[in-house]
């Protein structure tokens, strides 16, 4: 399936200038929606937990404060909580057919160990590509493993039954992460929500496109894989002023 081409975000969208304390696009807004995901139950569910409510929206809070003061005290914060607590648990449902937040496994090679490393990502599959917005951006471990071998594979469903496709992974420095976002919910609730976990858990947003071989593993043919400055230059970009679904 064709990606639609999409203006580039100008010049003054992709560097723009940082201050000591800065506020990441898109993160007020993911923590508005986060914190309205917690208070509307509160507020129409008959005996919903004003404490539970409480702890939340001040958990939210001070992941706003931490950003603003220290983008990389809050990456290593939230990658410490994802590699030993988050991400083993999803790996494991997902695993094992149970996938209550839609999302996917990334299958990359280590950079460094040469040794296989899967994260869960959120299902932004369109036809044969697959985006995802690394929260982390260039911090994100698999994002460094993919700009050393863009071969990786990705664990979706497919039909009833969950399998392995391989791909193509292209790390896109210039094109807008919300603006991407906004056109991979497409009204999807489940998307919806991994977009709002990702904008507050997040500290720099980065687009990262797989292209998918969906061909049975008899089929498949073509030219070799491109290498990744190819497969970049070949990638369209997502304008921040482009019309999209807004998370």
């Amino acid at each position: 399936m064709p990606i639609e081409p999409i203006a580039p975000a100008g010049k003054n969208t992709a560097a723009r200038r940082r201050t000591r304390f800065s506020v990441p696009r898109g993160l007020i807004a993911g923590t508005l929606a986060a914190a309205a995901l917690v208070w509307v139950p509160y507020a129409f569910i008959p005996g919903a937990s004003l404490l539970s409510a409480l702890v939340q929206s001040g958990i939210y809070l001070g992941l706003l404060v931490l950003t603003i003061c220290s983008r990389r005290a809050k990456v290593l914060l939230v990658r410490t909580l994802q590699r030993y607590i988050m991400n083993p648990l999803f790996r494991l449902m997902v695993t094992v057919g149970i996938n209550p937040f839609g999302l996917a496994i990334l299958e990359t090679r280590g950079h460094a160990s040469g040794k296989i490393r899967r994260v869960p990502v959120g299902n932004g599959r369109k036809g044969d590509s697959f985006w995802i917005i690394a929260e982390h951006g260039t911090r994100a471990g698999y994002v460094h493993n993919i700009q050393h071998d863009p071969h990786v594979r990705v664990r979706l469903r497919i039909g009833l039954r969950y399998r392995w496709v391989p791909g193509i992974a292209t790390v896109c420095p210039d094109d807008d992460p919300l603006a991407r976002q906004r056109q991979i919910i497409a009204w999807h609730p489940l998307r919806a929500l991994n977009a709002v976990n990702v904008r507050v858990l997040g500290a720099d947003l980065l687009t990262v496109h797989v292209q998918l071989n969906t061909a049975p593993a008899g089929q498949r043919s073509g030219p070799p894989p491109r290498s990744g400055a190819e497969a970049r230059s070949a990638r369209p970009a997502v304008s921040a002023d482009s019309p999209g679904i807004r998370a």
